[in-house]
């Protein structure tokens, strides 16, 4: 049985790879999720519904972050430089946002 702690990402112990397999295996149910904080708010859990992995590298953060242009998504940077990019995600309790305009 799958147990919906399976689908957190985990960036600080996960590549982008197994974080984007993750969010294909468990799409219909219970969905991947992250949670974040933005700025002084407090943790908010986020469900992620579409990703893409990047082929480029970069030093590990805790922070999510724009892509350098207008049309990139989120870029999550795990532990091991790999970079997941954050297309369409969705509030708890909101309406699906795409990447652009949750910035």
């Amino acid at each position: 049985m799958i147990d919906s702690s399976e689908a957190e990402f985990r960036p600080w112990e996960e590549s982008a790879t197994t974080m984007h397999n993750r969010l294909r295996g468990f799409s219909m149910w219970p969905g991947a999720f992250l949670y974040l904080q933005i700025g002084d708010t407090e943790v908010t859990k986020y469900k992620i519904l579409e990703t893409r992995v990047l082929s480029e590298r970069a030093d590990p953060t805790d922070t999510v972050v724009p892509g350098p242009t207008k049309k990139d998504g989120l870029r999550l940077v795990c532990f091991d430089g790999s970079v997941l990019e954050i297309n369409l995600l969705q509030p708890a309790t909101k309406k699906p946002v795409d990447a652009l305009s949750f910035v």
